[in-house]
């Protein structure tokens, strides 16, 4: 072999593997390089964040939480002394509302002296007096209607025609006290009420126009008092009368005395009798003077009668039926002593009740 051919095989056997290797890389190119998955790190990445806002949220919501409670226990204990602050004024504005009717009902038992006796419940107050003026003797209740329906008026057997005395009135209702009501006529043997007469806001022989000395007294849904003469109807009914009777005549009005017809002046001058009247602050001061009896007292004349009540400060007062119906029941008993020796039936009857 010569030594170019020697040569040439030397340099052949020497680039061979780099040759080699290309024609590898020609023929099998590499593969490319394995990408690392980032994204499980990227939502793990993520949740921490959101677990990290999340703790957040909840620190900020407890802190409002708190702040929260802690407003609202001051809003309570506020809302308690204001409400504590209230009573105590509202208390404080009974009390003082009180005393005014307190000192005039005290001047009122100062014109009448010590009760005799008393009876009283959440819905009625009644206190008795004894009347001992200079010609005639008697018997004064003073009511507090707590309740208006502490008085009502009964209807003799609860028909018209019919008559009971007062003692069985209140016995038969239940009553702590009664008094006889208004006037009567009889005819065919039964006794009827005497013209305009209401019974639970109902006319039992209709309405009738006041005529002569005749008015009308009873009570209106609020218990207070009401009464005088009525040409029509619908100025009784502005008063709402829950019940009422009539007779004659009127005594005091408005803190007035009014005329006395002369003829009630005369027929009879002196009689028992059953008045019924109010103060200013709606209290009923009820009159009943005995008369007719044994030991000379003969009873009252309606001027006596009409003067004492003004004196003592009565702002209305009516004239009931008198003579042998003058009745007034107490407790269980006849008080006064009924002209005729015997209690008088009647069809009408004023009732108060605990």
């Amino acid at each position: 072999m010569s030594r170019v051919q020697q040569t040439n095989r030397f340099f052949m056997l020497l680039t061979a593997p780099v040759l080699g290797l290309l024609l590898c890389l020609l023929l099998f190119p590499p593969k490319p390089q394995l990408q690392l998955n980032t994204e499980p790190y990227k939502a793990a990445s993520s949740l921490n964040s959101s677990s990290n806002q999340l703790l957040k949220d909840l620190d900020k919501a407890e802190a409002n939480a708190r702040s929260t409670s802690a407003s609202l226990k001051k809003t309570l204990t506020l809302y308690n002394e204001t409400t504590q602050t209230m009573s105590t004024i509202v208390q404080k504005a009974s009390i003082q509302a009180q005393r005014p009717e307190g000192i005039y009902d005290k001047r009122i038992r100062s014109k009448l002296g010590n009760p005799i006796e008393t009876t009283e419940s959440d819905k009625i107050r009644i206190e008795l007096f004894r009347v001992n003026a200079v010609t005639y003797k008697g018997y004064a209740m003073k009511v507090k209607l707590k309740d208006p329906s502490a008085m009502r008026m009964s209807l003799a057997g609860e028909t018209l025609g019919s008559s009971e005395t007062t003692l069985k009135a209140v016995q038969r209702h239940g009553a702590v006290a009664g008094i006889n009501a208004g006037g009567f006529a009889d005819q065919d043997g039964k006794r009827y009420p005497l013209s305009t007469t209401v019974m639970d806001g109902q006319y039992v022989m209709g309405f009738q126009s006041s005529f002569k000395d005749l008015y009308f007294v009873g009570l209106n849904d609020s218990g207070k008092l009401i009464g005088g003469q009525f040409n029509q109807q619908a100025e009784l009914d502005r008063l709402q009368p829950q019940f009422g009777a009539s007779f004659v005549p009127i005594l005091l009005k408005n803190g007035q005395k009014t005329a006395i017809p002369s003829k009630w002046k005369a027929a009879p001058k002196r009689a028992p009798r059953t008045i019924i009247g109010s103060y200013k602050d709606d209290q009923l001061i009820i009159f009943v003077i005995d008369g007719y009896n044994e030991q000379g007292g003969s009873g009252a004349t309606l001027e006596e009668i009409q003067g004492q009540l003004y004196k003592i400060g009565v702002i209305n007062a009516y004239n009931l039926d008198g003579g042998g119906s003058s009745t007034l029941v107490m407790n269980g008993r006849v008080v006064n002593h009924p002209s005729d020796g015997n209690l008088r039936p009647v069809p009408t009857n004023f009732l108060f009740f605990r």
